[in-house]
């Protein structure tokens, strides 16, 4: 298992969405952000996480 592979889909995905925003909207602390992202994920809160971002991107074309 290539463990530097983790939750890639949920890094490109972010892209230069700072992380303790993402964390923000999750209700954790950048620190817990980061040791989540080191774990695999389950299907619901890869979803959730990718939700987030997806509005954060929408919030951030309509400014």
């Amino acid at each position: 298992m290539n463990y530097f592979k983790r939750n890639e889909e949920i890094r490109r995905a972010k892209g230069s969405i700072p992380n303790w925003i993402v964390a923000e909207k999750l209700g954790i602390h950048e620190n817990s952000y980061y040791r989540l992202l080191r774990k695999k994920l389950s299907v619901e809160k890869k979803e959730e996480i990718l939700d987030i971002i997806e509005q954060l991107k929408r919030d951030q074309e309509g400014e």
